[in-house]
């Protein structure tokens, strides 16, 4: 495969969704240094394999869109490489493998230390990559890419990396994973929220084209707060006010709904941006109060 620039290839990366891959591991690692069993060489390869399912499912996400017409001259997102015909379908199809292949290498690693559960997650997620829009039912087009988002960003990616770890299961992961997992999923909101009427003539029914503007708002303001509660949840469970650090990023929660509310088209792809700085803010936060000494342990 010749590339002759890698402008093309950071514009099909989308370098701005990677934080949806990297701060579950991130946040799964500080859990798992939190309870003392933080390992570096399952934290590293694991946050190396979910940046490379996140480009995965972005490489994938090109080539389907494409061919189902949901990317097309009257996109209101960013350019799309394989469909502004930038980087040939037969070019991306060739880096997804070489991606999924990747990732599948290093996976084994994983596997060797973690077994049977950490290849299930892996298969699934490889999988996954490329059910989220291709394949006989298409989940982004059937108004389950949150759910997907939810499941494999949040809890397989948080849980996942933290068995790793550990070769444990435990309620905080879960709960954190929740946390990071809705997030994540407000990204996919926002941009389904901004492609309402290029996707119905896609025929791509998202949750959006499903239920309507005003629906898709009221759920995203759901799906924020919720994502606070599971602090709580830990707080009462015995962690200290560290936990709650995250609380500091609401202002930025209540900015991002705002401007969903109040932006329309194009306008929409700066509230997607805000969405993005919320989800490292919290993360990020959440992390910080999880690596800081808890007396209460």
């Amino acid at each position: 495969m010749r590339i002759i620039s890698l402008k093309p290839w950071i514009l099909a990366i989308r370098p701005k969704t990677l934080p949806a891959g990297i701060l579950p591991v991130i946040v799964g690692s500080a859990l798992a240094y939190h309870d003392g069993v933080f390992s570096l060489l399952p934290a590293s390869i694991a946050l190396i394999c979910a940046v490379l399912i996140q480009i995965l499912t972005n490489f994938i996400n090109e080539i389907y869109d494409f061919r189902k017409g949901a990317d097309t001259k009257e996109r209101l997102g960013p350019t799309r490489t394989v469909a502004s015909g930038i980087i040939t379908e037969r070019t991306m199809i060739r880096a997804s493998m070489y991606v999924a292949a990747l990732t599948f290498a290093l996976g084994m690693i994983l596997v060797a230390i973690g077994g049977i559960p950490i290849l299930i997650i892996g298969l699934l997620s490889l999988l996954m990559a490329w059910a989220y829009t291709g394949g006989p039912y298409p989940l982004a087009y059937k108004g389950l890419g949150e759910i997907f988002v939810l499941l494999f960003f949040g809890i397989a990616a948080v849980c996942g990396t933290y068995y790793a770890q550990s070769g444990l299961w435990t309620l905080p992961a879960l709960l954190i994973s929740l946390s990071i997992g809705l997030l994540s999923a407000n990204l996919l909101s926002i941009n389904n929220i901004r492609d309402i009427e290029t996707d119905i003539k896609a025929d791509k029914m998202t949750i959006a084209t499903r239920v309507g503007r005003k629906n898709a708002e009221l759920l995203l303001t759901i799906q924020t707060v919720i994502s606070y509660i599971p602090l709580f949840i830990l707080l009462f469970r015995g962690y200290n006010f560290f936990i709650l650090l995250p609380i500091l990023s609401l202002p930025f929660a209540f900015r991002v709904l705002r401007s969903v509310k109040n932006e329309i088209g194009k306008e929409l792809n700066y509230s997607l941006q805000l969405s993005a700085s919320l989800l490292l803010l919290f993360g990020i936060l959440l992390a910080i109060g999880l690596l800081l000494p808890d007396n209460s342990h």
